[in-house]
């Protein structure tokens, strides 16, 4: 396994320094995310300050971007970080696309695996010098593209794409046609072992492609610290957060596969009456030792790689360094990269 970090900044400003900061460290990859900013542009800053870590995105909202203007930003970031970049594309919920962006939802894995074959037409024809592009299909078609605007060609048009995702299907669509999966920070082992590699797997054995041919990342829930004290903070900092996502049906299976389902519906129910500071509370210590790893600087690293071994490529800490602690960090780091 290889441990990554995610840019937590969401001040650009800020990039320049946090990427050559995480390349001096030692990790091997920098996952940008889009919550409160656009997630591809932070990579611009990314490579432009660094020049050995993997770039991507964890992940960038596809729907509300046509496949081609998202093609035109990953063809860029391919050049500007010479093949580092990994486009790791999400669906959003429902909710989000009708309600924050304003765009339809339909079908989500169908759709999202023709924007996948969409960008893979339309990259093919760039890296041809602009070739006739024909690309017709149920969502997206796409016919015209003339030598004015065909990007200037670069060697690293075999950009990577990743997508992420909870259910079945998305999973067998990853494996078929992607390189790689983001599963959710909010998983279990078990839920990887049981529903996430399998379906990965069938979709690889029908495409005729090999599990080594696959990349699979995750934040990990991971409660570490210098002492008892540290510890505890991060575990409740996570609780809550396993509240937040559990309340969420998209996530009931996580819960389901470990017999919990009916927490979904607890926490759902205090989630829409704003019930906020209530909802840990429903979050047992059981639950908390199946969906985290615990552990001291000293032995965090053991206790992943026990936990996750054969099931992730890549990974990274859900909860950020503290900078006051970045020697024990290397530590960690030279324990998986080094």
């Amino acid at each position: 396994m290889k441990l990554d970090t995610v840019l937590h900044t969401p001040v650009l400003r800020e990039v320049p320094a946090a990427a050559r900061s995480a390349e001096s460290a030692g990790y091997a990859g920098l996952w940008s995310q889009e919550t409160g900013n656009d997630g591809l542009l932070p990579l611009v800053l990314a490579a432009e300050h660094s020049e050995k870590m993997k770039l991507g995105t964890a992940i960038a909202v596809a729907f509300p971007r046509s496949p081609m203007t998202m093609a035109y930003i990953a063809w860029d970031l391919a050049g500007l970080s010479k093949g580092r970049f990994v486009l790791g594309l999400g669906t959003q919920v429902k909710g989000h696309n009708e309600r924050r962006f304003s765009v339809k939802w339909d079908a989500p894995v169908p759709r999202l695996r023709e924007y996948i074959e969409a960008l893979r037409a339309i990259f093919k024809c760039w890296s041809e010098g602009g070739k006739r592009l024909n690309f017709e299909g149920k969502f997206y078609n796409f016919s015209l593209m003339t030598p004015f605007f065909t990007p200037p060609p670069h060697q690293w048009p075999d950009i990577p794409i990743y997508v992420a995702g909870v259910n079945r299907q998305i999973c067998r669509m990853a494996g078929e046609l992607c390189n790689g999966f983001h599963a959710h920070p909010f998983h279990s082992a078990k839920y990887l072992r049981e529903s996430v590699l399998p379906n990965i797997e069938a979709g690889l054995h029908k495409a005729g492609r090999r599990r080594d041919d696959f990349t699979i990342f995750t934040s990990i829930f991971a409660a570490v610290g210098r002492n008892d004290e540290q510890i505890h903070k991060a575990r409740e900092m996570l609780r809550n957060q396993i509240a937040f996502y559990g309340s969420t049906r998209s996530y009931e299976p996580v819960l389901a596969a470990h017999g919990w389902s009916d927490l979904c519906a607890r926490l759902g129910e205090k989630a829409a009456k704003g019930k906020w500071d209530e909802m840990a509370r429903e979050v047992t210590e059981d639950m908390m030792d199946v969906y985290t790893v615990t552990g001291t600087f000293d032995n965090i690293a053991a206790r992943i790689k026990e936990r996750y071994q054969g099931l992730l490529d890549r990974f990274a800490f859900y909860i950020p360094a503290r900078p006051e602690d970045a020697d024990r960090w290397r530590q960690i780091i030279q324990q998986f990269n080094g």
